[in-house]
């Protein structure tokens, strides 16, 4: 994951001999070097080869320690070195070092440096990890269950069938537009449930899905029931218990997984915990809540029907995640659910004094992998999120930071925060190049240990933000495939926003507007993000280069930024470009050990794309028209 020399290595089967290993195991490690006059086939280096020194430098407890690396072979472009590595220590973490003549290298999972460097880039490998390693296989579906499809109407919400702080709920035609906040105060209701989800297991493996991730489905008073007032209860308008056990038997029998949204951070203010807790100031349920000596309870974000839970109190730890019949355990054991999405898990546990997140899902992690080893564990964040993503907590995070958020400011929109600080949303303030978006996805892996890189939730939409096809001052269908081809790329999951695959209508101005019902006459569907989207998810699937392989930005300028993953002797290089005007992109594929001669082209053919073409000295000419970006597909050197 770095830029030039081209030194490499990774943290799958062609790099480490047990890229999963036991503690106390000794694995090999390998390194490729850009050859130094070996010829092909040679049983030793040669040349300037003969004088190079390998070492890979580990921390071991406590103490520098240089191991020197053997050479292996040659091939066309490299030179291969191991060693033997004990896995003597939970975090492994090592960085290699390359002695070439009077030029000594430092190689990071960053970046190639004439210095030492600090160990937060290293390569890293966790003794016994719980591995869900169904996940870089996956490619996810998102739905906000209200607005997906109505399996059953015999349990919508209808006109009138409840208030809530002073407001009725109301039903809304399949196909209307959503009334916003002020009108409807999140009490509008389509009738979707988890009876249209299961009907619809045809269209998710139509269009290349094989994971689902499902908006909250417990008791609340809103359509988004993030305002739990029941945590041991499926909610009645989505079909209850018995529809979320036949949701998940009928995914598992055809071959998918299912992964269930839960604010752990929050309740409802109609939940009974809380109105107990209101009522009786002595009750244990006041515990947990956070009241200040006026007896106000401490809201998320100040939202008064949010309040937030207190993990100073041990019984509410026990509801949550201790008891062997808490929440997070219940869903497994008796659903089957296949892991848990936590949001604002970057709020959760946090208040003041309190900081007691990463203590909350390191508990949360031993609960649950007890049931299910490759459970899924993933959290909202849309920040740097690196001290949940050492491998004692969350196995990813919403990957807002490297993919959604950079993604979007390179196609033109302001950057989420500064939106947030009232600076409009377009024309864009602070545009990213390809060169900073590079820098910014690199910034993220590269710090990730190797092993939960490959379990990133890489997203551009979701239910919290505007759907990127529908920012029409931005909007371009050249530049958003490219978009699309990252998120298929990056290391980790892709997610796919309900809709999106079709290119679901919406308005960009609130949350309401990115939660519009799902169309289902596919005469309205457009055919363009159905066939990206469709291709894209079957060679998820099909492709190792796509869930363990190898990745290498290997070009960026001002307006374009290419993005390659290899494994065996497949690859795949994704053109990212917004280019006002064609040009000739010379790209070193050598660098990712394609060799000359060797034939790439167009992987998704896409607008009658038909690019062929082959490398020389090491690099392969590409002509993009117009922010023409592209997926080719090729062969490299096996590595």
């Amino acid at each position: 994951m770095n830029n030039t020399p081209a030194f490499h290595s990774e943290i799958n089967d062609l790099y480490v001999s047990n890229p999963y290993p036991s503690f106390g195991e000794t694995v090999t490690v390998r390194l490729r070097v850009p050859r130094a006059g070996a010829p092909e086939g040679a049983a030793a280096p040669e040349g300037a080869a003969a004088s190079r020194r390998v070492l890979l430098r580990r921390l071991e407890n406590g103490t520098n320690v240089h191991m020197s690396m053997r050479f292996e072979r040659s091939d066309t472009l490299f030179d291969w070195y191991a060693c033997d590595l004990r896995i003597n220590q939970k975090n492994v973490h090592w960085h290699f070092i390359i002695i070439q003549g009077t030029e000594t290298f430092y190689y990071t999972r960053k970046s190639v440096t004439r210095y030492p460097p600090t160990e937060d880039h290293d390569f890293v490998l966790i003794a016994d990890f719980e591995n869900p390693d169904w996940v870089p296989r996956s490619v996810f579906y998102q739905i906000f269950v209200d607005r997906f499809r109505n399996g059953n109407p015999a349990n919508d919400v209808e006109n009138g069938s409840y208030v809530f702080d002073g407001h009725p709920t109301r039903k809304n035609e399949w196909g209307s537009v959503p009334p916003e906040y002020s009108e409807a105060h999140c009490l509008d209701f389509y009738g979707g449930d988890l009876e249209g989800v299961r009907d619809m297991i045809p269209w998710f493996k139509e269009i290349g899905v094989n994971a689902l991730y499902l908006n909250p489905i417990f008791s609340a008073r809103t359509n988004h029931k993030y305002d739990c007032i029941d945590y041991f209860s499926v909610d009645e308008a989505f079909g209850g218990g018995k529809a979320l056990k036949d949701l998940t038997d009928a995914l598992h029998e055809a071959g998918m997984r299912v992964l269930v949204d839960v604010s752990i951070n929050h309740t409802g203010s109609d939940h009974p915990w809380y109105r107990t807790a209101l009522e009786n100031p002595s009750s244990s349920e006041r515990s947990y809540y956070y009241f200040d000596d006026q007896g106000s309870a401490k809201k998320w974000r100040g939202v008064e029907s949010l309040p937030q839970l207190n993990y100073g109190s041990q019984e509410l730890r026990g509801l949550i995640f201790e008891n062997n019949d808490s929440l997070v355990r219940k869903y497994i054991s008796e659903y089957g659910i296949d892991g848990w999405r936590f949001d604002v898990a970057m709020d959760t546990g946090r208040n003041d004094r309190d900081q007691l997140g990463n203590d909350i899902f390191a508990r949360v992690r031993s609960r649950t992998k007890e049931l299910k080893k490759d459970c899924y564990l993933i959290g909202e964040h849309w920040k740097d999120n690196i001290s949940y993503l050492l491998g004692d907590q969350l196995d990813g995070m919403m990957n807002y930071f490297a993919s959604s958020r950079p993604l979007r400011t390179f196609a033109g929109e302001t950057e989420r925060y500064l939106v947030g600080d009232g600076i409009p949303l377009e024309p864009g303030t602070g545009i990213t190049t390809g060169t900073d978006l590079a820098a910014q996805i690199l910034q993220h892996y590269a710090r990730l240990p190797n092993q939960i890189a490959f379990l990133q939730f890489n997203l551009i939409d979701s239910h919290d933000i505007h759907r990127l096809h529908n920012n029409q001052a931005v909007h371009n269908f050249g530049v958003y495939s490219g978009i699309v081809m990252f998120m298929y790329l990056l290391p980790g999951t892709p997610n796919v926003y309900y809709g999106d695959e079709i290119g679901l209508a919406g308005r960009v101005d609130t949350v309401e507007a990115c939660r519009y019902p799902m169309e289902w006459d596919r005469s309205k569907h457009n055919t363009e993000f159905y066939n990206l989207y469709t291709k894209l998810s079957h060679l998820k699937q099909a492709e190792k280069a796509l869930q363990c392989g190898s990745m290498r930005i290997v070009y960026a300028d001002d307006d374009v930024c290419v993005l390659a993953r290899w494994y065996d002797e497949t690859a795949f290089v994704a053109i990212l470009a917004k280019n006002a005007e064609s040009k000739t992109l010379a790209l070193p594929l050598s660098a990712i050990g394609a060799a000359d001669g060797s034939r790439w082209t167009d992987a998704l053919a896409l607008n009658g794309g038909h690019f062929a073409g082959t490398v020389r000295n090491g690099f392969l000419d590409v002509t993009i028209g117009v922010r023409g970006s592209v997926l080719l597909r090729g062969t490299v050197l096996k590595g």
